[in-house]
This record gives C-alpha cells, structure tokens and sequence, in this order.
C-alpha cells in the first residue's frame, strides 16, 4: 500500500469512529425516550384504571339512589 492508500484508510477509520459515537449518542437518546414513554404508558393506565373505578363507584351510587326514588314513588 501505498502513502495515498494508507492516508485514505485513516480517513475512512475516522469517520467510522465519528459515526459510531454518533450513532452510539443515538441509541442512547432513544433508550432514554422509551424509559420515559413506558413511564408515561404507565401512568396513564393507572390513570385510567382509577378514573374507571370512580365511574364504577359513581354508577352504582347513582342505581342506588334510582332505586330508592322508586321504591319511594311506588310506596306512594
């Protein structure tokens, strides 16, 4: 090989090395952004859960109340 040759090499070599660390960088982001949307995913599921209980617990105060009202109109 000639000097030509190796020069290019060595620059071929460092700009795969750049790349890498870029691409390394990247992946890191992107590990980072998908913690923090399992996260989020998370806490909307609880969210809902818990905003599914409170309709739950809403539905039945309410049947209550519709069966007491017409328990209260038939005894009338």
């Amino acid at each position: 090989m000639n000097n030509e040759t190796l020069s290019q090499l060595e620059q071929l070599i460092d700009k795969l090395i750049h790349r890498n660390s870029e691409l390394e960088s990247e992946v890191k982001s992107l590990k980072d952004q998908t913690a923090k949307l399992i996260d989020e995913n998370e806490t909307l599921q609880l969210e809902v859960l818990d905003s599914e209980e409170k309709q739950k617990e809403a539905s039945s105060t309410l049947t209550g109340l519709l069966e007491k009202l017409q328990s209260v109109h038939q005894a009338s």
